[in-house]
């Protein structure tokens, strides 16, 4: 059994070195205007992810993380709504069927007007979808 308290790397020395720790430690809140900004540097062509993370004080895997959040937000959010040109004329004949002509992309789809709201809807998706 040895005895501790004659050993030398057991005498208690003079602190070399001492750090003060104050805040939150390295625990940061980014802004999504921040977040944006640097995934918008990541994407760019020839772009290093680590030497960008780096730049930032980012871990690689944290800025991936965020550019898969930000492509879930791009494919989850609603398509933009735009408004279309609509043109109403006179049919030649009284006895004519009045329909419903629509245009995109250039192709050209007519209905009568009496189709139900959610055909034509059917209808304008396997267009665009062909398109």
């Amino acid at each position: 059994m040895t005895d501790t308290k004659d050993d030398p790397r057991t005498k208690p020395t003079p602190a070399q070195r001492l750090e003060i720790f104050t805040g939150a430690g390295r625990r940061r809140n980014w802004s999504a205007e921040d977040k944006a900004r640097i995934v918008a540097e990541s994407l760019a062509s020839g772009a290093s992810v680590s030497a960008i993370a780096r730049a930032h004080g980012l871990t690689p895997a944290q800025l991936f993380r965020w550019r898969r959040d930000a492509g879930a937000a791009q494919t989850s959010a609603p398509p933009a709504l735009s408004f279309a040109p609509v043109v109403v004329s006179e049919s030649a004949s009284p006895a004519a069927v009045a329909m419903i002509e629509i245009e995109l992309r250039g192709a050209r789809l007519r209905v009568p007007s009496s189709t139900r709201p959610a055909t034509i809807v059917a209808l304008l998706k396997a267009l665009r979808s062909t398109r």
